[in-house]
């Protein structure tokens, strides 16, 4: 048969039945494996074909795909039979994430299923619980140095537990993101203790170098992780008497995938992972998986043929999950990660959009929009079933340098980019610069751009959520609110998935505890990792406090964008001039039709106002029609003038569309 009618026996299948027999089911993994793995071959022989036995290995790579993919639950296959006839399915204006630690949050996997009333009251439709499967003991960067993918980390519950809790997701239609730690495991990972005890199967899925020769040739050109708190990329271990990679902690040992079998391992994790109902992996450090001399080690070529693997491998097995890339590098570098359409090339279905949440940081701090716009001109279009990921704040630090090419301006100026994103890390990190709370992240370099860490609360000027606040600072509070919603205001308006980190709806505040325990006193982002304010929830009704004018602020615009279909994540986008530096704007959906919204932002403590018909008369529909908008957030009828309070935000649809 050909693939037309193969894919043409799909769409019988499911229009006679929504979940497929048996036999259909069979049928229909047999299509897809013959649909994707000439794909996945040709994408694994450009980086593994020189290796002896090469045939082999794939027949049985496909093997052990296909076993998998049959172990699948019948309401997992029932999914992904879904979201194949509907692959647009996390593009709509609902889709909405949230981003939080098991513990932090609800204690441990059953307290997470309690909590499910909370995030469907949020509008939440995707969940991403950070690393919950077994760590290292000890030190273990949060959690992301894994040192069993088949075990739920101690105190978090059971697989058991696990299931109990994806099925109870799925029923309420949130789907369940999980971390995937791609790039490194623990050194107390079964393969990392195969390799200390001398197993040279296991030592070869590590770097490892019997000297410093190497070592050093690399580090020429190798940037630092965690320079303070980890300095150096390669780690001497006493009981293989050699240096070891460790691009980020000395406990977390980078997986050789130069090796074919290291690849084959992590991709029969990841289906082992889907299989217990996760629907989407956080592919965590994905820039960093192939090795170079001579260069930064980042963003190479066959990072991406490998990570294309994975998702022609999740095509045949589980087509109903979704892949997300944690890559955290330059603007340019991102859409790399997302495919490319024009050469029918399909990589992750999401990428975090870091660019776009560092520059309103910088924004916030220069009260100017330029480098936004820089950013936003730079996002390309997104290919089909894709999508951005943006966020405000998350569990990591924010970092500076992705904007250095938008920061340097059209003159490519690098001292002017490091003196812009030098100011907006001072201005988050030092109280007596601004009224931002936040701390330096991992930098002994006085001269160099150091991360940010904080809350977005304590960012953007609240001193504490839960409390009423002091008639005296009543104008203060007021202006961090309105800071906290135009953050939000934006990831919900851009394009993409917006995603919520745990706290933000309460505007919690910054957590000092950690400074009190040893074990993360050294990593400043436990500052951004507090326990979810279980009081703030249960005084919602309470509008006196700021942590229900938040959520209840923040829910409005939740509830808005779920009307707007303008606002879902691949419709298009356009800049809008202004007029003022300090004023955003753009047009979201169909500029030729009534089906568009414009977005308008002021990122200054003074108020703005625009000519309205200078806005307007830059959307062609709106060009030589009487027309009229409406404030959705506010039902304000737009006259002549378009006012915009200090840190207020506007989204414009046209009256009666």
């Amino acid at each position: 048969m050909s693939v037309r009618i193969l894919f043409k026996f799909i769409a019988m299948s499911s229009s006679s039945s929504p979940t497929p027999s048996t036999s259909s089911r069979a049928t229909l993994l047999q299509l897809r494996i013959q649909r994707y793995s000439p794909s996945l071959r040709e994408k694994l022989a450009q980086v593994y074909g020189q290796h002896e036995n090469f045939d082999t290995w794939m027949q049985q790579l496909i093997a052990q795909v296909t076993e998998l993919a049959q172990q699948r639950s019948s309401d997992l296959v029932e999914l992904d039979n879904q979201r194949l006839h509907n692959p647009d399915w996390f593009l709509q204006q609902d889709m909405l994430g949230y981003c939080t630690y098991v513990d932090r949050f609800a204690g441990n996997l059953q307290g997470v299923k309690q909590q499910i009333p909370h995030l469907v009251n949020l509008g939440v439709r995707y969940l991403h619980l950070l690393p919950f499967f077994q760590a290292r003991c000890g030190e273990n960067d949060g959690g992301f140095a894994v040192a069993s993918f088949d075990q739920i980390q101690d105190g978090l519950g059971s697989i058991d537990d696990l299931l109990e809790l994806t099925s109870a997701l799925r029923q309420n239609k949130i789907s369940l993101c999980a971390d995937f730690v791609l790039n490194h495991i623990a050194d107390d990972h079964p393969w990392a203790l195969a390799a200390k005890h001398g197993d040279t199967r296991y030592q070869a899925y590590f770097h490892t170098f019997a000297d410093r020769e190497f070592p050093d040739q690399y580090e020429q050109t190798l940037g630092q992780i965690f320079p303070q708190a980890a300095p150096g990329n390669f780690t001497f271990n006493p009981e293989l008497q050699k240096w070891v990679w460790t691009t980020f902690y000395p406990y977390q040992w980078d997986l050789n995938y130069s090796n074919p079998e290291v690849f084959a391992q992590i991709a029969i994790v990841m289906l082992r992972m889907a299989n217990l109902g996760i629907e989407a992996f956080r592919l965590d450090s994905t820039a960093f998986l192939w090795k170079r001399l001579g260069t930064s080690c980042m963003n190479q070529t066959e990072a991406h043929l490998l990570l294309q693997a994975l998702r022609d491998i999740i095509e045949i097995a589980a087509p109903g999950v979704l892949l997300k890339a944690e890559a955290i590098v330059a603007t340019a570098d991102l859409p790399a990660y997302l495919g490319s359409e024009a050469q029918g090339v399909k990589e992750c279905h999401i990428a975090y959009h870091s660019s776009l949440m560092a520059s309103s940081w910088v924004a916030l701090a220069e009260q100017k929009v330029d480098l936004i716009e820089a950013v936003i001109a730079a996002t390309p279009d997104l290919p089909a079933q894709a999508s951005w990921l943006n966020y405000v704040r998350c569990h990591d630090d924010i970092g500076w340098n992705v904007l250095r090419a938008e920061a340097a301006g059209a003159d490519g100026d690098a001292q002017l980019a490091k003196q812009r994103l030098k100011h907006a890390a001072l201005f988050f990190s030092d109280q007596s610069a601004s009224y931002a709370d936040g701390l330096q992240f991992q930098s002994s370099d006085p001269e160099a751009v150091h991360g940010t860490v904080g809350m977005a609360a304590s960012l953007c000027g609240l001193v504490h959520s839960s409390a009423a606040p002091d008639p005296i600072v009543a104008e203060v509070t007021e202006l961090s609110i309105r800071r906290i919603l135009l953050m939000y205001g934006l990831s919900l308006s851009f394009g993409g998935i917006p995603l919520i980190y745990m706290g933000d709806e309460f505007a919690q505040t910054n957590d000092r505890s950690f400074l009190d325990d040893p074990a993360k006193s050294m990593d400043g982002r436990w500052l951004q990792r507090p326990y979810f304010d279980h009081d703030a929830q249960m005084h919602l009704h309470d509008m006196s406090r700021c942590s229900s004018q938040v959520f209840a602020q923040l829910s409005e615009l939740i509830r808005q964008r779920q009307q707007l279909p303008a606002l879902a994540a691949n419709t298009a986008r356009q800049l809008l001039s202004t007029d003022s530096a300090q004023v955003l704007g753009f047009v979201r959906g169909d500029v030729n039709s009534a089906e568009h919204l414009i977005y308008l932002s002021n990122f200054s403590e003074l108020a703005r106002t625009l000519d309205a018909e200078k806005i307007v008369r830059q959307i062609p529909f709106a060009t030589n029609r009487q027309v009229a908008y409406v404030d959705v957030l506010s039902g304000e009828l737009i006259g002549q003038k378009i006012d915009l309070p200090a840190y207020s935000q506007r989204w414009l649809r046209l009256l009666g569309a």
